[in-house]
């Protein structure tokens, strides 16, 4: 079981090269999830008719707004309808897994591909949605993200729309006015971070307080990723490697010299507060994806800008984060039959490119014939992911939605006790064995 696993790891995260051929604009988002209350209660019916149950968990204004869009261009098609439930974030996150598994469940959810689904289709709580990929719709689809969205068992399970990117996140007329401008290399990273604190500003927001500590993780795998590389990495959250190894030790090392800069209440505020914080001047950058410009001003985004992650290491291949988003069902739908039909429509170009219009416009479709919005940072932003030799998805995207408290866990503690990392570690590898031996 655990080989099993292992080997799933490796087969869904291709590197960079593999991810981008043939996907030409192909990618993810991590900001689709919707949710609804409403199910049926058996599998068995091919089709038991009626509006197709959507549990989504876009919450943020823009998004959930953009999902309305897509749910009504879709009812004008005539062909099905869809009843749109959006929870928060948090809740749809942590309820997850009771949806799946209840004796009633909502028929289409927003979430991720990869090693999340896979984990939740060796449960058989997903729909087999191969005939959704043999449609003309997912046609020009690339082979990266076919890949991507089938379970090890050979079943597609997935349905992909939009993809984004990580970045250090800041705004331009702040940095003009601090006098400051973006870092290449950790030196002049960690010096920029002086420059900002000698001016009483915070130099780094977090936002791993309240129920989104998993924010913290990005630390974790960007500078693991810069140290070790991405194989490592996702060998390391497929249980190839130990958290206390001494390769993870250096990840911590390196982190603690950027802690001063943190802002104090950067494990008591939830990511929603902490980039207010960075859009009101507060601090000065934020290492969190696109996802966060969903619930900016309209009239901020042309001011929102973004650079890599300091390179540490110049011999380790440049990899970055840019998870990739959409749907899966549930395999006890009794609307099999209008699932497949409204999985087909989510992912033509028509309803990406609805989708995009309608939210902050800061993801890429997967559809490559949908055009994205075309912005300077949408610009930006796709050639820092074709830049990449090595495209990541996020700690528990590449690990299991089970293994990501034991992370929040872990970092939360560091960056309280950074010290103490030595029992931290320990009770990370640990609390980790109890999940991979599940």
């Amino acid at each position: 079981m655990r080989i099993h696993r292992e080997h799933s790891m490796t087969n869904q995260h291709p590197s960079r090269r593999l991810f981008l051929a043939g996907l030409g604009a192909v990618g993810t988002t991590a900001l689709l999830s919707g949710c609804v209350t409403a199910g049926s209660s058996s599998g068995k019916s091919s089709s038991g008719g009626g509006a197709v149950t959507l549990q989504s968990n876009l919450s943020a204004p823009q998004a959930k707004a953009a999902m309305e869009d897509v749910v009504a261009a879709y009812a004008k098609k005539g062909s099905g309808k869809a009843s749109l439930n959006t929870v928060a974030a948090e809740t749809f996150r942590t309820q997850l897994p009771t949806y799946l598994t209840s004796a009633n469940p909502p028929d289409v959810y927003t979430w991720y591909p990869g090693s999340v689904a896979d984990a939740y289709a060796k449960k058989d709580l997903l729909l087999d949605l191969g005939e959704v990929w043999s449609s003309p719709e997912l046609k020009g689809y690339s082979k990266a993200l076919n890949t991507l969205c089938t379970a090890t068992s050979g079943k597609k399970v997935f349905v992909p729309t939009t993809y984004y990117w990580w970045g250090m996140f800041y705004r331009k007329s702040n940095f003009a006015k601090w006098g400051v401008q973006e870092p290449k290399s950790w030196d002049e990273f960690l010096d920029l971070c002086d420059k900002l604190k000698s001016k009483g500003i915070a130099p780094i927001g977090l936002g791993a307080g309240g129920n989104t500590a998993w924010v913290a993780s990005a630390w974790f795998d960007y500078l693991d990723i810069r140290i070790n590389g991405a194989v490592y990495h996702r060998e390391l959250l497929a249980g190839k490697h130990r958290f206390d190894d001494p390769e993870v030790r250096k990840v911590f090392d390196r982190w603690a010299e950027v802690l001063p800069y943190v802002d104090p209440n950067g494990t008591a505020v939830a990511f929603q507060d902490a980039t207010t914080s960075l859009l009101n001047g507060r601090s000065g950058m934020m290492l969190i994806g696109t996802f966060f410009a969903d619930a900016a001003p309209k009239n901020a985004l042309d001011d929102i800008d973004f650079f890599r992650f300091p390179i540490i290491d110049s011999k380790v291949p440049l990899a970055e984060e840019a998870p990739t988003d959409g749907y899966f069902a549930s395999a006890r739908t009794g609307r099999r039959d209008e699932v497949v039909d409204l999985m087909r429509y989510l992912a033509t170009a028509e309803a990406q490119e609805i989708y995009i219009k309608g939210s902050s416009g800061t993801v890429l479709p997967t559809n490559p014939d949908a055009k994205d919005a075309g912005t300077p940072l949408v610009q930006k932003g796709r050639q820092h992911i074709e830049e990449a030799a090595e495209i990541t998805q996020f700690f528990n995207r590449d690990s299991s939605d089970a293994l990501q408290p034991t992370a929040d866990t872990a970092l939360t503690k560091f960056i309280a006790k950074p010290k103490s990392i030595g029992s931290i570690l320990t009770d990370w590898q640990r609390d980790a064995e109890k999940i991979w031996n599940a």
